[in-house]
């Protein structure tokens, strides 16, 4: 899967199959589904989904919780929109794949 058909899954009603934790969390996210997003990554200790975390409070508007889940993820917060933001964790978890 590429981002690409990442992206055009968004226009079903379920996450790719093949979609790990942190993309099915992404797409949740993008579906409009911010609260299924958080459940799905909050508890996962690793970078990765920090930086989902980071985003998630980014886009809620807790710029300081944010900043702490960036720092957490071994990020600085980007001087990108938030939808820029989404494509390059979306297409960087995708190329971990």
């Amino acid at each position: 899967m590429n981002l690409t058909t990442f992206k055009t899954s968004l226009s079903a009603s379920t996450p790719p199959p093949e979609a790990n934790v942190y993309l099915q969390a992404l797409w949740h996210e993008a579906k409009g589904n911010w609260e299924k997003a958080h459940v799905l990554i909050q508890n996962l200790p690793d970078q990765n989904a920090a930086w989902i975390h980071s985003y998630l409070h980014r886009k809620e508007g807790d710029t300081w919780n944010a900043d702490y889940w960036y720092g957490r993820a071994g990020r600085e917060r980007p001087q990108q929109t938030l939808e820029e933001e989404w494509q390059s964790i979306s297409a960087a978890l995708l190329e971990e794949e």
